[in-house]
């Protein structure tokens, strides 16, 4: 009698569980969550990615969102990169390298393109063919300050310091109240759905934000506006007819076991220490003179340093409500706030060389004001390990300020 062979469940039924869950992505509309964001078998981290969000602000005529900080460009139907950055009066090849990206790229309607400086007022050049630059991120903060602050030495260079008069035709560039939003540049390996989860915002939202196609994609380098949370004041409750007792109200309570019977008291007076007990501390003669251009802001260790296109300036952890002082003598050309509403301060020292800090408290300074070098300009916040982030700059470029400062 033959023997008939025994089949393998086991391989069987991992086959007809593969089969399924093709036939179930097969029949789902939209694009797959690779997070497991959506309603997949048991489990769920929609939870992490709830929250409502803010409509995203409409462009101006031409195609521009303005910040504080940083300004971004929306595409329009049968757009290039090289048409949007000709609108807008910015070169295509830098918008092209800052975004990584090549000039004649077609973009989608609405797709949203971040920009290395702020586009000029008007596409077409003034007169004198100059342009009224802004502002973007903080570099851009520091080359707004070196054209719009007073000049102080009698050969600016190549800086421009008399006033420029705006173009009859130019209007005014509408600056976006309320917080602004963060900029996420994006890391090799990342997806719509990891930074959405990483910010906890819905990654529709992001889509809408940031202009993104129907399957969410998105590239290595490419900086995207995380959407602002929509923070409604939730309703009041109803009262009741009966009487409302404040909380606690009502309730014993017990005496602390410190209180029932007082602490022995302690002699606190200093113990005698005979002065030839006392060790003798010589100091050293400084090995060179404090000839570095400047002084540190703040005294604190630096905690992490210099990198350029990575981190810009140093950052120094000091003690909770350190002061803050100006590292050279200068003037006090912008005080502003980035999109966690953190001061910073831009004080500008020649026509090319400014300090920036940021992360900083109490300011005591305003705009146009003259510091000397010392002089208390702020204050670390009153936080848990505090850190100010200092930049020295040379126009749009950054500087290692150790460079300065030893």
């Amino acid at each position: 009698m033959t023997a008939i062979p025994r089949l393998s469940i086991a391989p069987l039924r991992m086959t007809l569980g593969v089969v399924s869950m093709l036939a179930l992505l097969a029949g789902c509309e939209g694009p797959l969550d690779y997070d497991l964001r959506g309603q997949f078998g048991g489990f769920n981290t929609t939870a992490a990615a709830q929250g409502a969000t803010k409509t995203p602000p409409r462009p101006d005529a031409r195609g521009l969102i303005t910040y504080p900080s940083y300004q971004v460009a929306v595409a329009e139907r049968g757009d290039t990169l090289a048409s949007l950055s000709t609108r807008i009066g910015l070169p295509a090849a830098e918008v092209a390298r800052f975004n990584g990206m090549e000039p004649g790229d077609s973009l989608r309607k609405g797709e949203v393109i971040a920009l290395p400086r702020r586009a000029p007022d008007s596409a077409v050049a003034s007169s004198s063919g100059t342009t009224n630059p802004g502002s973007i991120d903080i570099a851009s903060l520091a080359g707004s300050a070196i054209e719009n602050a007073p000049a102080t030495s009698p050969n600016p260079g190549s800086v421009t310091t008399t006033e420029i008069q705006p173009t009859p035709q130019a209007k005014p560039v509408v600056v976006q109240t309320g917080p602004e939003p963060v900029r996420h540049k994006v890391e090799r390996g990342e997806t719509a759905y990891t930074i959405s989860r990483l910010y906890q915002v819905p990654v529709r939202s992001l889509a809408e934000w940031n202009g993104l196609g129907s399957d969410f994609s998105i590239r290595e380098g490419q900086y995207l506006m995380i959407p602002l949370k929509d923070q409604k004041v939730a309703p009041s409750l109803p009262r009741d007819s009966g009487d409302v007792t404040a909380p606690g109200q009502g309730s014993s309570i017990p005496t602390p076991p410190s209180a029932s019977k007082p602490l022995p008291e302690e002699n606190l007076a200093p113990a005698s220490v005979a002065v030839k007990d006392l060790p003798s501390v010589s100091v050293p003669e400084p090995s060179r003179k404090a000839e570095a251009p400047m002084s540190y802001p703040v005294q604190g260790k630096i905690v992490k340093t210099y990198s350029k296109g990575r981190n810009d300036g140093i950052d120094i952890s000091a003690a909770s409500g350190a002061a803050v002082k100006a590292a050279e003598t200068g003037t006090v050309a912008a005080i502003t706030k980035d999109s966690q509403n953190t001061p910073i301060i831009v004080i500008r020292h020649d026509p090319q060389l400014l300090t920036i800090y940021s992360g900083v408290d109490e300011i005591n300074v305003s705009k146009g004001q003259k510091v000397r070098r010392g002089e208390t300009i702020a204050a670390l916040p009153a936080s848990n390990k505090p850190v100010l982030h200092f930049e020295v700059r040379n126009g749009y470029d950054s500087l290692d300020p150790l460079d300065y400062l030893n």
